[in-house]
């Protein structure tokens, strides 16, 4: 099994760093050739999400990875990488991948609250610490998609199918809680992809 990490711009190392401790092994995407590697999961860090969406697209690889993610591999985004995945964003009208139906505020915390640091529960893991740093929410979800953490009312953490994405920073926090449940949606991926390739084969 091997995750892949987009590493045009942002806080991919500290995703590689969370993996290689679970014992994952990882790669980045920088280039379009990078593509050309067999991965089971896709981790879209923070960042700047516009200057993200850019680079995508002039480095060739906004259409292959958005097909991927439609096609079901298991994605995470974390802060900007939820940005790129959202259908909509209440106060930005770029959208970038489009895949995840929900609707994200960018920046939503304003400059007060513009980092923070909370533990909450996050459905199907647990209590975790979660570092918010110019965080987006999630202002409503579409039907299909599973709320899986809030803080103070608002949504920071949803599930929808193969796509995790989630306002605040795990991988810079000493839990390795949220990367080892994705390590385990990967995995699942694998084994019924080899299954599909089995049945297919005979």
């Amino acid at each position: 099994m091997k995750i892949a990490v987009l590493a045009v711009q942002g806080a991919f190392i500290e995703h590689e760093k969370m993996l290689e401790q679970l014992g994952v092994e990882s790669f980045e995407i920088r280039q379009k050739k990078d593509l050309e590697q067999d991965f089971d999961g896709l981790i879209l860090p923070g960042g700047e999400s516009t200057v993200m969406g850019k680079l995508l697209k002039e480095l060739d690889l906004f259409e292959a990875l958005q097909e991927k993610i439609k096609n079901g591999l298991p994605v995470l985004g974390t802060c900007a990488g939820l940005i790129l995945m959202a259908e909509h964003l209440s106060n930005d009208d770029k959208v970038h991948f489009g895949t995840l139906p929900v609707t994200v505020k960018r920046n939503a915390y304003g400059r007060q609250l513009g980092s923070f640091f909370t533990n909450a529960e996050v459905k199907g893991i647990g209590e975790i610490p979660m570092a918010f740093i110019r965080a987006p929410y999630i202002e409503s979800v579409d039907d299909g998609v599973e709320v899986i953490a809030k803080v103070d009312g608002n949504i920071v953490g949803v599930r929808y199918g193969n796509q995790i994405g989630i306002s605040f920073h795990p991988e810079v926090t000493d839990s390795l809680k949220l990367h080892k449940y994705f390590a385990n949606m990967a995995e699942q991926y694998t084994i019924t992809k080899q299954q599909d390739h089995q049945v297919g084969a005979a």
